[in-house]
């Protein structure tokens, strides 16, 4: 699975570069965009999950949550 430490202020592009199964957990966590074809290459190379989070409109502790439940360690 790579590495087990997701900092939230990382690009979601280095991120789901290092954790394959990222973009799906995402997905399902209502970031539907990160799936359309170039998303992750464009915006995610700015775009970090705390700013992802508040522009979803997207709880950061329900992603935190997630995370650890599927046994990352959360940076903030």
């Amino acid at each position: 699975m790579g590495n087990k430490i997701i900092d939230l202020n990382r690009s979601i592009y280095d991120l789901c570069g290092e954790i394959k199964e990222l973009p799906g957990v995402l997905y399902d966590l209502g970031f539907e965009d990160i799936i359309k074809p170039g998303m992750i290459h464009t915006v995610g190379r700015f775009m970090n999950l705390k700013k992802g989070a508040t522009i979803k409109k997207i709880s950061i502790d329900t992603i935190k949550d997630k995370l650890t439940q599927l046994g990352y360690d959360v940076i903030d």
